[in-house]
């Protein structure tokens, strides 16, 4: 086999990614287009019925890689977020409307169940060929010129190992690399839920004195939840009847969106922070919750690893092309450097929001309402932090602009 560097070597492919989720399939994807040889490594992933707010730049990726058609019947257009303060404080902040239309947008993105997505992005990864291995990886290790990865039987070498195996990641381990990790006192219910009163194509975030309460839109008159709470009143709710659980949802959200019915499919799961020390080292490049995790607060988690993987992607088509080591030192550090400040900054604002709901310090209150005050008054302020939370200004590779890898 040809190798990037000029080299002829007994290797499997040049990139293997581990990890079948939508930001692993993405890379795979990206790479494969772009004529890079790729193994995909991806235990057939169990149906879930959580879903995904997909911002503008993460849509246009998809288009771009030709999966977005297949997503759109299952898709719901978010237009607008409204946040409410739903806390007994002596302090609230105000009511807070962002309309996407305000920044020349049709919409701030779209909502998705998690397995309608993985669904089209597998259906796509197939129809390139694109070389998968369901089995297990059991240990990954690294030399200077290449990766090895052992399963139960047989095992794969290449020259870049992208790891997007989650939060317990195999690769980061392998690759030597720690994490700084924080737990909230925090769990969050995750359901989709019907209702009888549309919902105009608008999320809409309740701010509690425990973590966001959020809705967001669903095709038809359905939405998704997202429910923090302490955990036993996490476990509490989960432990409901359908129809306690419906009524008390309903109650939560003030019947803002009238009767509901939630469907089948709860997902409970505690709240923490993670970043890695480093994004990639040893031919292993971490991309998705592998490299970070944010608590689901703003649609961040999975917009950050799509944008890990697309950055990645034009890096080592670029590679590529040039006939240079997909894998080397210096390929890594600058990704490395693409991705920290992206990463870095989102994770510092999802902190502060959500520890200034957790706080009893009044002048937090404070200060939280006055910011929400002036972000509903200023107008280039509201804009400014519009754009930036959908399509960040330094951080946009070629797919979230519209070009291919």
């Amino acid at each position: 086999m040809a190798l990037g560097n000029g080299t002829t070597e007994n290797l499997t492919a040049q990139v293997a990614v581990v990890g079948g989720g939508p930001a692993g399939l993405i890379a795979a994807i990206a790479l494969k287009s772009a004529g890079v040889d790729v193994l995909l490594i991806a235990p057939t992933p169990e149906e879930s019925h959580r879903t995904t707010a997909l911002l503008a730049g993460s849509v246009t990726a998809l288009t771009t890689l030709g999966v977005w058609e297949a997503c759109t019947p299952h898709a719901a257009r978010l237009a607008a977020i409204r946040i409410i303060d739903d806390t007994r404080r002596l302090l609230r902040a105000p009511e807070v409307h962002f309309n996407a239309t305000e920044i020349g947008l049709d919409a701030f993105g779209y909502n998705i169940e998690n397995r309608h997505l993985v669904a089209a992005l597998t259906a796509h990864a197939e129809h390139l060929n694109i070389a998968r291995r369901t089995d297990m990886a059991l240990a990954i290790t690294s030399d200077a010129a290449s990766v090895t990865i052992k399963f139960a039987h047989g095992a794969a070498r290449v020259r870049l190992v992208v790891g997007a195996d989650g939060a317990h990641s195999l690769c980061r381990k392998a690759a030597g690399i720690g994490s700084d990790r924080r737990a909230y006192p925090q769990t969050a219910l995750t359901l989709n839920l019907a209702h009888v009163r549309p919902h105009d194509d608008t999320s809409t975030e309740f701010h509690t004195e425990r973590g966001p309460f959020t809705l967001v839109p669903l095709p038809g008159q359905r939405s998704s939840l997202v429910c923090v709470l302490d955990a036993p009143s996490a476990a509490a709710l989960a432990a409901m009847s359908d129809a306690d659980l419906s009524a008390e949802i309903e109650r939560r959200a003030h019947s803002l969106l009238g009767k509901m019915t939630v469907e089948p499919g709860r997902g409970v799961f505690p709240l923490a922070i993670e970043t890695a020390h480093s994004f990639a080292r040893a031919r292993i490049a971490l991309i998705g919750e592998a490299a970070h995790v944010v608590p689901p607060i703003g649609a961040q988690g999975l917009n950050l690893g799509l944008r890990d993987a697309a950055t990645l992607a034009e890096l080592v088509a670029d590679a590529h092309r040039q006939n240079a080591d997909v894998g080397s030192p210096a390929l890594l550090a600058r990704y490395e450097a693409m991705r920290r400040a992206d990463t870095v900054s989102r994770r510092i604002a999802v902190d502060l929001l959500n520890r200034s709901l957790l706080t009893d310090f009044l002048p937090v209150h404070g200060l939280r309402g006055l910011s929400l005050y002036l972000v509903d008054r200023i107008g280039p302020l509201r804009r400014t932090l519009m754009r930036e939370g959908v399509m960040p200004a330094t951080s946009q590779p070629r797919l979230m602009r519209g070009e291919m890898v």
